[in-house]
């Protein structure tokens, strides 16, 4: 029996975020270079916005320095009035212009608040000439680098290979990759070249003289064997434990090798040594550069015995409301439908403007928060960080947990210390024996100075190191340190022994 088709009904609910405050949460969200592009975005398609030199700014605030802007009326660090606007409840944007001239000097008025406010709140912080001087030779100092397998196509022609060789060389350097190591065997490209196999190892023995040494090898002990032999140390006795010792090797058997190889420990130990000292990664100086420059966000420095915060508005696009919309409604007064599309444009460009403002503001409550707790930290270092969590700073900022997060999240504060993400100063925290919390970071610190004090011949157990760590108060389990330990990269106690 065929059954039907049924129609059904069902209520759900669900959390949709209206526009404005998606790009609200987006602006806060955003590290100052990915800011610069959203808002960059916004000037695009917004005619009635633009972006105000820092000049400008400045020269205003010189000419007329005492000038009461109607936003300076009320408070100088509270933007104006209008700053509060909701789009939602505008009494205006629904009802009919019956005054054209009116509605023409109300927004007159609005752009010159917006200016005036602006013009005493984003102006830049300047950078001294030495540090300008210092941050130009940086970027003048960027190049581009050479690719591993570009350096050696360019030694390809310059080597002994002949030229119906040069084709079989450029296949063997495309299977190298980023770390020197050829990825493919002979036979796997013989099978699929159709290529005599001998032909393609007569060419790879004439690649692994290329520099860097070791490149071409097909894994790491004919890396470091070629390393070796580059040297001319064929006869010594790392050569030796490389070619018939290499597993006893990776796991540090120092009494095996030394009884496989007829010497003594420390002979073994010297070895091993001089063994450190090759490069087991030899295309690693071709990799690209992949440090981060990063712009500070917030900036701290010492002012007497006190920090001071700042944010960099440096970078932050400085907006303002546009003359262009002057132009557009004085030659579109008998137009209702232009007047209302310049209208919320204006809106939105209000309400980008109070976001930008805000996430300013939002970012630095934050940091004084972080500062004022963080105060022992910035005296004494890693050691004095003091457990924090983002529900702390939320409850005294007054907003919610998640919008700390975002605020922090990718943004960075220049301190005396160094710079640091802001996400480093919350931690969870450890309770000690007098009661104080001690953050996690500084027991890490903790055990890595315990773990460089220790006796070579005797390394310390995860299961001592808890011992002397209960000694300073400090209660914390065996499985803690282990992970700690790894995420220092501290071998284990068996794996560090000296003999």
């Amino acid at each position: 029996m065929a059954q039907g088709l049924q129609l059904s009904q069902r209520l759900t609910q669900s959390l949709v975020l209206a526009p404005q405050l998606q790009q609200s949460l987006a602006l806060l969200q955003a590290p100052t270079l990915e800011l610069k592009a959203l808002v960059e975005q916004e000037l695009q398609q917004n005619p009635v916005l633009e972006e105000a030199p820092a000049a400008d700014l400045e020269a205003q605030q010189k000419e007329d320095p005492d000038t009461e802007s109607p936003a300076q009326a009320a408070d100088p660090t509270e933007p104006p009035a209008d700053l509060n606007f909701d789009p939602a409840s505008d009494k205006d944007s629904n009802a009919p212009v019956d005054d054209f001239q009116a509605e023409f000097e109300r927004l007159v008025q609005l752009d010159q608040e917006w200016r005036d406010h602006f013009a005493q709140t984003n102006l830049p912080i300047r950078a001294s000439a030495e540090e300008e001087e210092k941050r130009q030779f940086m970027f003048d100092s960027l190049v581009a680098g050479t690719s591993l397998q570009e350096a050696l196509l360019e030694q390809v022609r310059e080597s002994a290979l002949k030229p119906e060789q040069w084709p079989v060389a450029e296949m063997l350097i495309g299977n190298i990759d980023e770390y020197g190591y050829l990825k493919s065997t002979i036979d796997e490209m013989a099978f699929s070249t159709g290529l005599a196999a001998d032909r393609i190892a007569e060419v790879l023995k004439v690649i692994q003289t290329f520099e860097p040494p070791g490149v071409g090898a097909r894994d790491l002990r004919e890396c470091l064997m070629l390393q070796l032999e580059r040297a001319n140390r064929q006869d010594t006795l790392e050569y030796r434990i490389i070619n018939d010792h290499m597993e006893a090797l990776g796991k540090r058997r120092i009494p095996e090798i030394a009884r496989g190889t007829g010497t003594e420990v420390d002979e073994v130990q010297d070895a091993l040594e001089r063994i450190a000292r090759l490069e087991p990664r030899p295309g690693r100086a071709y990799l690209p550069d992949n440090d981060q420059y990063v712009l500070p966000e917030v900036f701290v420095t010492k002012s007497g015995d006190e920090y001071v915060v700042s944010t960099n508005n440096e970078q932050i696009p400085h907006l303002r409301i546009s003359n262009t919309y002057k132009d557009l409604m004085s030659r579109s007064s008998d137009s209702p439908e232009v007047r209302n599309y310049i209208r919320e444009k204006i809106r939105a460009g209000k309400f980008l403007i109070k976001s930008l403002y805000q996430r300013q503001e939002t970012i630095l409550n934050i940091a004084k928060e972080i500062v004022k707790r963080q105060k022992d930290f910035f005296d004494k270092g890693v050691s004095a960080l003091r457990p924090l969590t983002m529900v702390q700073v939320a409850e005294v900022v007054g907003v919610h947990e998640t919008t700390v997060s975002r605020a922090v999240s990718g943004k960075y504060m220049q301190t005396p210390r160094g710079i640091f993400e802001m996400k480093y100063f919350f931690t969870a925290g450890i309770q000690t024996a007098n009661g104080d919390g001690m953050s996690n970071t500084s027991v890490k610190d903790i055990i890595d100075e315990i773990f460089k004090g220790e006796d070579p011949s005797k390394p310390l157990s995860d299961q001592e190191v808890v011992r002397m760590l209960k000694d300073k108060g400090i209660v914390i389990a065996r499985r803690t340190v282990a992970k700690y330990r790894t995420e220092l990269n501290i071998l284990p106690s068996n794996l560090r022994k000296v003999y």
